[in-house]
């Protein structure tokens, strides 16, 4: 396996075989709870692009006419390998990552769904056909891949990302350039192996490691047809801004401010237990975390002891040994991002009600924070307006559910939100009303299966066709609409000019 020893740079996967990039520049990759090195990976050049473009377009004619049937085929020896290999493939994510064990495994698992859906492609693009839309005409519209497509994704699940997006556009025809996160490049490499033994033909699957210039690259070339990206929200809105001004389709996943509100009637213990594992699980750095908690006034002091008991319960270290609970946060200029985050925080007024900076003493290597929780936060407050992408929980208080709707309304964010009760009126009161794309009633991560499209709203994307599900196989396939007449011997004529006109 390509992953070299450490301090040895990583290589890009291109047309099926490991070449060294052309980068001058390259950088570290430590393990988050311990910082010892595990890699280095090349900040590759826009040269390498080009070469990993040039591949993947040079196998796109075979792979596109390579039957649908089998390529599933081939999806479907893939999703055997990564079963065999899930323990060497959990571990991996925990090295370079740092969530724990259990966290891996199921992202793991949540990737499987993506590839079992695309096993599905030969149903998935089937068209459509009506006979006889006028005398003797009939109509039938059939997809078709793109060409050449690209995704760029996120450190924060290195391999769950890039299954939302590679396995249905190589299983629909297409071939793909991948940019991991160069935070996490290393699971990467491990996939771009397994899928050569599924099968896949070189250059249907390629990996260019990088920063700035490998996505400006991407996002430039005439030859990449469609981008998918996974990442924060300023840097979504540039990748859709600047892909789309050079013609190609969009779909940009960006930033979040998940908000869960907290009714009377709901039973607090369970739902605080619920908001923490959503909150603090993967360290917190995840676009569904529980962030922003909005608890109607009277059960307010009650819920947020029982936030703070469920938090003290966690067990924080290295997410290699067993019974831990929350991993390091990716790096530690993230973690002095995050104290700053903290410090606004007391500086606007809010409650430091558990600071888990003081959970972080007991380690002396790692990018560590324990759960931190704020008390009498507002929808005002930078800790509530921004994405952190950490352990830190905010507490704002409301009157009601109205006055609760309205504060989640105030967010520039639509990602997730979620209503703790057992009242049916003010749960279906909230699925219809709340802004969000994703929706929870009495869950803590509503991320949809993979046969739904994950459907952020307002700045939590930019585009048209969301990820995953059918919004995924639109969006790596174009339709052709073909409408035919077949004359019977000695039938001259030649009909209306217009087909629909009898």
């Amino acid at each position: 396996m390509n992953t070299a020893a450490a301090g040895t740079p990583l290589k890009n996967y291109i047309g099926g075989q490991w070449v060294e990039s052309q980068a001058a520049r390259f950088e570290d990759v430590p393990n988050p709870a311990t910082g010892e090195l595990l890699s280095r990976v090349p900040l590759s050049t826009k040269e390498d692009v080009d070469k990993a473009v040039a591949a993947a377009k040079e196998a796109f004619a075979g792979w596109s006419a390579t039957p649908v049937v089998e390529r599933a085929r081939i999806m479907f020896r893939f999703h055997s390998l990564l079963m065999k290999h899930e323990d060497e493939l959990a571990r991996m994510i925990t090295l370079e990552n740092g969530k724990n064990l259990p966290e891996a495994q199921a992202e793991l698992l949540r990737g499987l769904e993506m590839v079992e859906f695309a096993c599905g492609m030969p149903t998935l693009l089937m068209g459509e056909t009506l006979p006889n839309i006028a005398a003797n005409i009939d109509s039938q519209v059939i997809r078709f891949p793109l060409g050449v497509v690209a995704g760029i994704t996120p450190f924060n699940f290195p391999v769950m990302v890039p299954m939302w997006m590679y396995p249905i556009a190589i299983t629909a025809g297409n071939t793909f350039v991948l940019k991991p996160s160069e935070r996490t490049p290393l699971s990467c490499i491990r996939i771009a192996e397994l899928l050569k033994e599924a099968g896949l033909p070189d250059g249907v699957f390629n990996v260019v490691h990088g920063a700035h210039d490998v996505v400006n690259g991407l996002l430039e070339h005439p030859d990449v047809k469609a981008i998918s990206f996974v990442g924060s929200q300023p840097v979504a809105e540039y990748v859709y801004k600047t892909a789309a001004a050079h013609g190609k389709r969009v779909q940009a996943l960006a930033g979040a401010k998940n908000h869960h509100l907290v009714m009377p009637d709901t039973d607090l213990k369970r739902a605080a237990k619920t908001i923490v594992s959503s909150a603090f699980g993967c360290a917190g750095e995840r676009c569904m975390a529980a962030s922003a908690v909005v608890a109607v006034e009277e059960i307010a002091d009650e819920l947020v002891a029982h936030l703070i008991e469920e938090s003290n319960a966690l067990t924080m270290g290295n997410g290699l040994e067993a019974g831990v609970d929350l991993g390091p946060v990716i790096r530690d200029s993230h973690l002095a991002k995050v104290h700053g985050y903290i410090e606004k925080g007391l500086a606007t007024g809010a409650t430091l009600v558990r600071d888990g900076r003081e959970d972080a003493k007991q380690h002396e290597k790692g990018y560590f924070l324990g759960p931190t929780i704020f008390d009498q936060a507002d929808a005002e407050m930078v800790i509530v307006r921004d994405e952190i992408f950490a352990p830190v929980l905010s507490v704002m208080r409301v009157k009601n559910f109205e006055e609760g709707l309205e504060t989640i309304s105030r967010s520039r964010f639509g990602n997730g939100a979620t209503i703790y009760t057992n009242n049916g009126k003010w749960g279906r009161e909230f699925v219809q009303r709340v802004e969000a794309g994703m929706v929870g009633v009495n869950v803590g991560v509503p991320a949809p299966m993979g046969f739904f499209a994950f459907s952020g709203w307002k700045e939590s994307f930019y585009g048209d066709l969301h990820a995953n599900g059918k919004d995924g196989v639109m969006f790596f396939t174009k339709k052709k609409t073909v409408t035919s007449r077949w004359f019977e011997d000695g039938d001259t004529s030649i009909g209306s000019q217009n087909v629909f006109v009898k």
